[in-house]
C-alpha cells in the first residue's frame, strides 16, 4: 500500500492506492486483492471481439481475418500482418501434420486445431478425408483413448457420473448448446477391441461426432459427446495417478440401470423426442439390452450392432458382383458372436428374407457362428446368452475355427472377434481350397486386433481372396498385381444415417432403415472400385455417399409414418446436400 499526497484548495489530502498486487492496474473484481480462500467471480465477454474472437473455436479464422474485419474486430496487433487465406492456412497444417511420425502426435495436433480453429479443422478432414480418418478414428483414436488420461487438455464434452446422480438435467443443461441433435454416448467398458477403459473412453464420442460433421455434414453445435462413468474394472487405470475418472470398480445391475434411465428421461426431457442418441463401445450384456429396452420409446440406435452390420451387409451386396450368386446362396461363417456379430448375422438373415420372402428363422439357417466355446449348436441352447440362441443350429458340437470352416464349408468368413491373428494360415488356405473366390471380412479394430492382414489374405490365398477389413491397410502387391484392400468402416454408414434420421424428423429406427442405407451405399461402387477388388467405395467422395444415405433413409422413414418433418422434400438427395454444415469461413461485419 502506498500513500500520494495531492493539494487541493490550499490543503493537502492523502490518498491511498493499492499497487501491491496488480501491478499497478486497478483490480476491478477483487482477485489479487483477494486470498486463496476467497471466492472471486469467473468474469467473462459476452460480445466476441479481441482476444476473445482469437479464442472462440467457432469463430476464430486466424491469419484469415481480412484487414476490414481486423479492424472492425479490435484484432490490430493481437496477429501478425499476413492475411492467409483458408486454403493457404490448410495448406500449412497439412505439412505439419506430415512431420509428425508418431500417429498420436498428430491425433493431438488435430484436437488442439478443432479446439481453436473449428472450421479449419474440418476443412482439414473433409479435404483430407483418406489421410486423415485413420488419426481421429480407428486406429489412432484407440492409442488416444488409453492414454487420455496423460493428454488431456481441456474437456470436449460430458462426463456424467455416479456423482450426478439425481442432477442429469441439470448437467445436461450446462452444456452450453442448446438445440441439440446427436449424442453419442459411451460407458467405456467396450473401447474398440481394447477393452475397459472407463472415463478414457471420451474419445471414442469426440472422434465420432467429428465424423458426423465432417462426413455427414452435421452442424458441430448440434453434436454433444457424453461418457457415463460408473467405475472401472482395468486395474492399471486404478492405479494410474493420472487417470481422470471415478476410481472404484464398475457399478452393475439396479444402480447402473438406474443411472442411464436417468440420462436417457433427462435427454429426451432436455431436447425432445427427435435427439438422436448413439450408443457406443457398451459391453454386450448392456449394449443389447440398452437397445432393446428404449428403441420403442426414443430415437436410438447403436453403431456396433446396428452400422457395422450395415456396412457389412452393403460390402456383401456390392461384393455378389465378384463372386456371383444372389445372397441366399452364401453360407455365413462368424468368429466372434457378440454385438457386431450377431448384429451382423440379424441383418444378412433379415435382407435375404426380403428378396426371398422367406421367413427370418429360415434364413438365419444358412448363418454360423462360433464364439470362445466353438461352433453356436442347439446342444449349447440352455447355456447360451439370450442374443445367442436364435444362432443355435442342428450341428454336432465343434470346438475350433479350423474345424468349424472344413464343417460348415463357408463361402464368407467374417471376423468380429477382436482377437488378433485368429484368421490363421490354414484358415486362410482352407476357404480357398472351398472357394473360387473366398470373401474374407477381418473387421476387429484396432489394426493390432484385425483377425488377418491384408497381405496375409491375399498370399495365403494366392490372390484370389476378396478382403476388407475394419482398419485400413496399405495396397498389397502380389505375383505383379495391385491388391487395393476395402475397408468396413462404421463411417460409410453412421454419418448419412443420423442426417437422414434429422432431416426427416424421424421419431425412431427401424431395420428396414439399415436395409436402406446398406443398399444406397452397395449402390455407390462404380465399376472402376470393382476392376480393383474394391467393395466399397473411395472415401473421397464420402460426402455425397452420405447424402445418397441419408435420402434413403429419410425416404424410408417417410414410407413407415416415422418422419416429422412435413412436406416431404420432393428431392431427398438435393435435399440432404442442401443441409449439410460447410466449414468455409464466413465473413464478418
Amino acid at each position: 500500500m502506498s500513500s500520494i499526497s495531492l493539494k487541493e484548495n490550499g490543503g493537502e489530502v492523502s490518498v491511498k492506492k493499492d499497487y501491491s498486487n496488480g501491478g499497478g492496474v486497478r483490480d476491478l473484481y477483487g482477485e489479487d486483492s483477494a486470498t486463496e480462500d476467497h471466492l472471486i467471480t469467473p468474469w467473462t465477454f459476452s460480445v466476441a471481439s479481441g482476444c476473445s474472437l482469437l479464442r472462440d473455436p467457432r469463430y476464430n479464422k486466424g491469419l484469415a481475418f481480412t484487414e476490414g474485419e481486423r479492424d472492425a474486430h479490435y484484432l490490430r496487433g493481437l496477429l501478425p500482418p499476413s492475411v492467409f487465406n483458408q486454403e493457404l492456412q490448410e495448406k500449412r497444417l497439412m505439412h505439419n501434420l506430415r512431420q509428425y511420425e508418431v500417429p498420436l502426435h498428430r491425433y493431438m495436433a488435430l484436437m488442439d486445431l478443432q479446439e481453436r480453429n473449428e472450421r479449419l479443422f474440418y476443412k482439414l478432414l473433409i479435404d483430407n478425408v483418406e489421410e486423415l480418418l485413420p488419426v481421429v478414428y480407428t486406429p489412432t483414436v484407440g492409442e488416444a483413448c488409453q492414454k487420455y488420461g496423460s493428454i488431456f487438455r481441456r474437456p470436449q464434452g460430458l462426463y456424467i457420473s455416479l456423482k450426478e446422480k439425481g442432477k442429469i438435467l441439470e448437467v445436461l443443461k450446462n452444456w452450453p448448446e442448446k438445440s441439440i441433435q446427436v449424442i453419442v454416448v459411451t460407458d467405456g467398458e467396450r473401447i474398440l477391441g481394447l477393452g475397459d477403459l472407463g472415463c478414457q473412453g471420451m474419445g471414442i464420442p469426440v472422434g465420432k461426432l467429428s465424423l458426423y460433421t465432417a462426413l455427414g455434414g452435421v452442424r458441430p453445435s448440434s453434436c454433444l459427446p457424453v461418457t457415463i462413468d460408473v467405475g472401472t474394472n482395468n486395474e492399471k487405470l486404478l492405479n494410474d495417478e493420472f487417470y481422470i475418472g471415478l476410481r472404484q470398480r464398475r457399478a452393475t445391475g439396479q444402480e447402473y440401470a438406474e443411472l442411464l434411465d436417468e440420462f436417457m428421461r433427462a435427454v429426451k426431457q432436455n431436447y425432445g423426442e427427435k435427439v438422436l442418441v448413439q450408443f457406443e463401445d457398451f459391453a454386450n450384456h448392456n449394449a443389447f439390452d440398452l437397445l432393446e429396452k428404449y428403441s420403442s420409446s426414443h430415437l436410438v440406435f447403436n453403431d456396433d450392432i446396428q452400422g457395422t452390420a450395415s456396412v457389412v451387409l452393403a460390402g456383401l451386396l456390392a461384393s455378389l458382383k465378384l463372386v456371383g450368386g444372389t445372397l441366399a446362396d452364401h453360407t455365413f461363417l462368424f468368429l466372434g458372436a457378440g454385438e457386431a456379430g450377431t448384429g451382423i448375422a440379424e441383418l444378412i438373415a433379415l435382407e435375404v428374407s426380403k428378396q426371398t420372402k422367406a421367413p427370418v428363422e429360415e434364413t438365419r439357417k444358412k448363418i454360423w457362428l462360433v464364439d470362445s466355446k466353438g461352433l453356436i449348436v442347439s446342444s449349447r441352447l440352455e447355456s447360451l446368452q439370450q442374443f445367442k440362441k436364435p444362432w443355435a443350429h442342428e450341428h454336432e458340437p465343434v470346438k475350433g475355427l479350423l474345424e468349424a470352416v472344413k464343417a460348415i464349408k463357408p463361402t464368407v468368413l467374417i471376423g468380429s472377434s477382436g482377437a488378433g491373428k485368429t484368421f490363421t494360415k490354414e484358415v486362410v488356405e482352407t476357404m480357398a481350397s472351398l472357394n473360387e473366390k473366398p470373401l474374407i471380412l477381418a473387421l476387429s479394430n484396432p489394426t493390432s486386433q484385425s483377425e488377418c492382414t491384408a497381405e496375409e489374405a491375399y498370399t495365403w490365398s494366392k490372390g484370389r481372396a476378396i478382403f476388407a477389413s475394419g482398419s485400413p491397410f496399405d495396397p498389397v502387391e502380389y505375383e505383379g498385381k495391385l491388391f487395393v484392400p476395402g475397408q468396413a468402416n462404421n463411417a460409410y454408414i453412421f454419418p448419412g444415417f443420423g442426417l437422414g434420421l434429422i432431416m426427416s424428423g424421424a421419431i425412431r429406427v427401424r431395420d428396414e432403415m439399415l436395409l436402406a442405407a446398406s443398399e444406397a451405399l452397395a449402390a455407390q461402387v462404380s465399376e472402376e472400385n470393382y476392376d480393383k477388388g474394391l467393395i466399397y467405395p473411395p472415401f473421397t467422395n464420402i460426402r455425397k455417399i452420405s447424402a445418397n444415405i441419408a435420402a434413403k433413409v429419410a425416404a424410408k422413414a417417410y414410407d413407415l409414418g416415422l418422419a416429422s418433418h412435413l412436406p416431404r422434400p420432393k428431392d431427398l438427395v438435393k435435399y440432404a446436400e442442401s443441409c449439410m454444415y460447410s466449414p468455409g469461413y464466413r465473413s464478418y461485419r
